[in-house]
Order: structure tokens, then sequence, then C-alpha cells
């Protein structure tokens, strides 16, 4: 029973760990952040599932913000985002 609790735990403290390293979506440059680089995705979904693809792009790459600076496509979407940290 101890061994479940404690599973429980860990996964939850893992999720909520998780969830505060993810990268913000920000409309302009944040001030007191530098620009750290850019990141490109592509998908055929939605534009919700490519500002999500970005995001983990970001996230995975270190960068505390991003903000979308182009988005394009017909059944083929690509972005681009620029990274802060």
């Amino acid at each position: 029973m101890k061994n479940i609790a404690m599973t429980i735990a860990a996964l939850t403290l893992a999720t909520a760990s998780f969830s505060t390293l993810a990268a913000t979506e920000v409309q302009s440059a944040p001030a007191g952040q530098q620009s750290i680089g850019v990141v490109g995705a592509s998908t055929t979904g939605s534009l919700s599932g490519l500002q999500s693809e970005l995001n983990a792009k970001a996230t995975q790459a270190g960068a505390s913000s991003y903000r979308i600076i182009g988005a394009s496509g017909n059944n083929q979407l690509y972005g681009t985002a620029e990274m802060y940290k």
C-alpha cells in the first residue's frame, strides 16, 4: 500500500514539475529576456496543433517563453517561433 502511495506522489510531483517548466507563449518580446534562437514546426492538424508543436520544441530547447512569428499553409501548416530565456 505504501508503494502505491509513493508512486502516486512521485507521478504527481513529476507532472507538476513538467507543467511549470513549459515555455509560455507571449505576444511581444519579453522585457529582461534575450532571444535564444528560432524554432520551426509543421503539422497536418489545426493551428492549435501547430501552436502545441512550437511550444513543445521551445520547451525542449530550454526557452522560458516563445513568440510565434509566422504560420502558413493549407493542408500542411508550417510555423516559426522566436524563443526567449
